[in-house]
């Protein structure tokens, strides 16, 4: 499906959407759950619904997804999905075994109005529930919202239901990761205990979509944030929140709850944004910065400053989510870079707020949030661009309009790395300086005269 089609001419579009640069609630909301250790995500909906989310998430990460479903039929669907639900929970517990089913539901269970805090208050009262075992949900209508926002509520639901203040605080800090890879999970991780702080990283993903294959099949993989920890962030002294919008509202929650203050921050990638990472951890943490974390920054400075000039003035497009293109943005304007065109299809004013910050000094920067892919398409052909960025869908408009591309975000569904490789913390930021070089230099080698093409640079 080449998109040769797409017209130069932009017209105002209300009602209709196409290729949208984000997919639905449920997606993100199992994503989530299996960041946590010995849990079964569970869809209440259709099978088919079920088996969309996984194979899109198995695709994008190359490992098998286990989830359930309540596998809705047209009884359920007329007539509710509770009976459904109540058996699922039975036959998971006793042939699955997980700690933790977590329940979210999808369009045809939002529909209908099932009502799934009853449902669950039910499976304990029949017995359906062993002792020790536990049933958490959130609602994730896949009409509204995105996968960030479905990402959000799950994270959201584990404040609900696990958090707890005892009144004896703990030396720890919550980190709340927002939708980044097990990679950048792992990374966040590092950096953490190279400060010497102490954490709850919730949810946490590595370990768990990048285990190692060691021939011997795991249903539950090693990593996953444990229930204990979850109950644990109700007594630590305080939470970072990396993300506005999968983040913030579980820190919100946690600090309604349990009275835990919080600092929302933008994702950790590029080097102003892992600055205000670590100097928020700091402080939080009381704690002073390592020598090698000060290495790892003169590192990436250093990268900069010795390839600034094959950076300077590219005008570049991105699309994907929310969190993830505002920091990127970010540090393509720390590179000297211009971001010219910025798409999301999430919706949230606090997107173009921050947009327009970063982008004060591009006066031709186009932003805009509940957009899709084919009004980006539609502002290349009017003015292209040098690079684009965003997840595997737009490799048709690199093919189309003879562009360098970076894959980033999510899904990505023809390329591996992404879910091994951070681009988070200092670390991260010169991986994603090599990739920008490498697509900058690779089209500069391939374009070059005879008389210009060098073997040096």
């Amino acid at each position: 499906m080449l998109l040769r089609h797409t017209t130069a001419e932009i017209k105002e579009r209300e009602a209709l959407t196409v290729n949208p640069a984000k997919t639905c609630q449920p997606i993100g909301a199992m994503y989530a759950a299996l960041g946590i250790h010995n849990c079964l995500p569970h869809s209440h909906g259709s099978q088919g619904c079920c088996s969309y989310h996984r194979s899109t998430l198995t695709r994008h990460y190359k490992e098998p997804v286990m989830a359930s479903t309540s596998s809705f039929t047209e009884g359920a669907s007329v007539f509710g999905g509770q009976a459904n639900l109540l058996e699922a929970i039975n036959n998971i517990f006793n042939i699955y075994n997980p700690d933790i089913i977590a329940v979210h539901t999808t369009c045809l269970s939002e529909v209908i109005g099932d009502d799934i805090p009853q449902i669950i208050s039910k499976a304990i009262e029949d017995g359906k529930v062993p002792a020790g075992k536990y049933v958490i949900h959130c609602n994730t209508p896949s009409f509204v919202g995105s996968h960030v926002t479905g990402f959000a509520n799950m994270v959201k639901g584990m404040v609900k239901y696990f958090a707890e203040a005892t009144g004896e605080k703990k030396d720890q800090v919550n980190i709340i990761p927002g939708w980044v890879e097990p990679a950048d999970m792992r990374e966040i991780k590092r950096i953490v205990k190279e400060m010497n702080v102490k954490s709850v990283l919730f949810p946490d993903t590595s370990e768990v979509l990048d285990a190692p294959l060691t021939g011997k099949h795991q249903f539950y993989p090693k990593g996953g944030v444990t229930i204990d920890e979850l109950r644990s962030t109700g007594d630590s002294i305080g939470t970072i929140a990396l993300g506005q919008f999968a983040s913030a509202p579980a820190a919100e929650a946690l600090d309604s709850k349990c009275k835990v203050n919080y600092e929302v921050l933008d994702l950790p990638i590029g080097l102003l944004a892992t600055d205000r990472f670590i100097d928020s951890l700091r402080k939080m943490a009381g704690v002073a910065v390592p020598e090698s974390i000060n290495v790892e920054r003169g590192r990436l400075i250093d990268v900069i400053s010795d390839m600034q000039q094959y950076f300077y003035g590219k005008r570049v497009a991105l699309f994907g989510d929310p969190d993830q293109l505002i920091a990127l943005s970010e540090f393509l304007v720390t590179l000297n870079m211009r971001p010219v065109y910025v798409v999301t299809g999430s919706q949230g004013k606090r997107f173009e707020e921050r947009m327009a910050e970063i982008l004060k000094d591009i006066p031709e920067a186009k932003f805009k949030q509940s957009s899709d892919v084919f009004m980006l398409h539609q502002w290349i052909k009017n003015e292209p661009v040098d690079l684009l960025i965003g997840n595997t869908y737009g490799k048709y408009i690199a093919r189309d309009e003879d562009i360098p591309f970076i894959r980033y975000g999510f899904p990505i569904l023809d390329r591996i790395g992404h879910s091994y490789f951070p681009s988070v913390g200092y670390s991260g930021a010169l991986l994603l300086v090599e990739k920008i070089l490498n697509a900058l230099l690779d089209r500069k080698d391939r374009d070059s005269a005879e008389e210009s093409f060098e073997l040096v640079l």
